[in-house]
């Protein structure tokens, strides 16, 4: 199937991956644990770029990076090295920035994505490491800031930059890789995604295939979106009033949900290039075998091994393997109860209720669920009475037993149903006559008059079943 763009939208993301789980920056021993720390106590000469001072590399860190190549299906280059990018801006204390330039570590990748019109392959161009700039907090908007404080406690701390073809089409696919792509960093371990600088985006964007444009710094999936969404519509409206897109760079502004002109867009020659004479080549290609090994198991190997193993509908192997710890909560609550009893309500149910009340899964215990599905699947009590126990632990606190006791949630008897439906359908004749002449929905009305005798403890699938049978009669 041809993919249809009469736009010509044509986005690339390029995203700076912090890896937050070493232990310390890139060139320096300066610890990585910084975010609840004052402004500024982080910092060490390397990392300051004071005079005399000179940088180590984090064997740690070049491990990490060609894992991440790797798992993106990248080449890693026989040897790398560094460079010095020069520019000034307040945050880059050296004035220039360390940072990988014609031979990245890794590159020629893929990430498959579900696109438009079904799964789609969206080019990675390279992954190269580079360290990270301080942190700019403007005191209002960007554009109408009194001031603007510095805190280069992350300054150092180690990037690694993910640039990808322009081949996503839509806002939506561009939100939909950013998922992807964090999926598969979580599953490598290598950064911790809910830390404030973790991810952050740079889009390049262009519409009906003319000039693009590149938005800067945005902090969120959801801010990617609505900006590139913005920035969609501007260059249509642009163009269509005859004007034209000119190669600049635009900050994004969450609050106002609009993008704003910050400069021209630099190019290579502007930033000076030159091999940084502090640190030699490295040659990585002899550790690749090695880094290999220490490769888990990643999200599309994981859900065709659901879809084998548990014979779960591909939607649940998708729900259950997006996220590493969802994945791994469900195998062991799998290996306790019937596998696809156990995907249903952690994939449908559970995740619902989490998503709900924005909570991750480990706010819910594994020995709680598999306990809700023993009690629904042992005809304890209801499915409906699982859902209830399910949010009454989430809201109130409790266990499933303890639950069900206080809310009188164990299912009746069959005869005590037996007795709410025929005396259900004795007292409505006329929905009883309605469902006969065609209704659908009568039959609806007797068997929640059935529920509502029974405290909803009833089996809602069953009494339908006796509800009918007892108007066939």
């Amino acid at each position: 199937m041809v993919y249809e763009n009469p736009d010509g939208v044509r986005i690339g993301l390029e995203v700076h991956v912090q890896l937050n789980k070493l232990n310390t920056k890139l060139f320096c021993g300066c610890s990585t644990d910084y975010h609840d720390s004052e402004p500024n106590t982080h910092v060490c000469p390397v990392c300051m770029g004071l005079p005399g001072s000179l940088p180590v590399i984090n064997e740690k860190a070049v491990e990490y990076a060609m894992k991440i190549g790797l798992a993106l299906g990248c080449d890693i280059v026989e040897q790398t090295q560094f460079h010095r990018k020069n520019y000034y801006y307040p945050d880059l204390p050296k004035g220039f920035q360390t940072t990988q330039y014609d031979f990245p570590i890794a590159g020629e990748g893929k990430v498959v994505i579900e696109g438009e019109d079904g799964e789609r392959e969206i080019g990675i161009t390279r992954a190269h490491m580079e360290e990270d700039p301080g942190r700019l907090q403007h005191m209002g908007s960007i554009d109408k800031s009194k001031g603007t404080l510095i805190n280069y406690n992350r300054s150092g701390m180690t990037l690694i930059e993910i640039v990808s073809e322009p081949d996503m089409r839509s806002p939506k696919e561009a939100r939909r890789y950013l998922d992807k792509l964090r999926s598969i960093l979580d599953y490598l371990d290598v950064f911790d995604g809910d830390r404030e600088g973790a991810m952050r985006v740079d889009a390049n964007v262009s519409v009906f295939m003319g000039e693009r444009v590149e938005v800067k710094n945005i902090s969120s999936f959801k801010g990617a979106e609505r900006a590139l969404l913005y920035e969609i519509m501007r260059q249509k409206n642009q163009i269509r009033r005859g004007g034209e897109i000119t190669l600049e760079t635009r900050h994004f502004d969450e609050a106002r949900g609009v993008t704003l002109s910050m400069r021209t867009k630099e190019t290579e020659n502007d930033y000076r290039y030159f091999p940084e004479p502090d640190l030699v080549p490295m040659r990585v290609a002899g550790r690749v075998p090695d880094v290999a090994q220490t490769l888990p198991e990643l999200p599309d190997a994981k859900r065709s091994r659901f879809l084998e193993q548990y014979e779960m509908s591909n939607m649940h192997a998708k729900a259950l393997t997006s996220q590493i710890k969802v994945a791994d909560f469900y195998e062991e609550v799998a290996s306790r109860v019937n596998p696809k009893d156990a995907a249903v309500w952690v994939a449908d149910i559970l995740k619902g209720e989490l998503n709900y009340r924005d909570l991750g899964i480990d706010a819910f215990s594994i020995d709680d669920i598999v306990e809700v599905i023993e009690l629904v699947t042992g005809n304890k009590t209801t499915e409906q009475s699982g859902v209830e126990i399910i949010r009454a632990i989430l809201d109130e606190g409790g266990k499933p037993q303890d639950i069900v006791q206080a809310k009188g949630l164990l299912k009746v008897e069959d005869d005590i149903v037996a007795t709410a439906v025929e005396e259900s359908v004795a007292e409505n004749p006329e929905a009883v006559a309605d469902y006969l002449a065609g209704k659908e929905k009568s039959l609806n009305f007797i068997v929640g008059k059935v529920m509502q005798k029974t405290r909803g403890r009833a089996d809602a699938k069953e009494a339908r079943e006796k509800v009918l049978a007892k108007i066939n009669a």
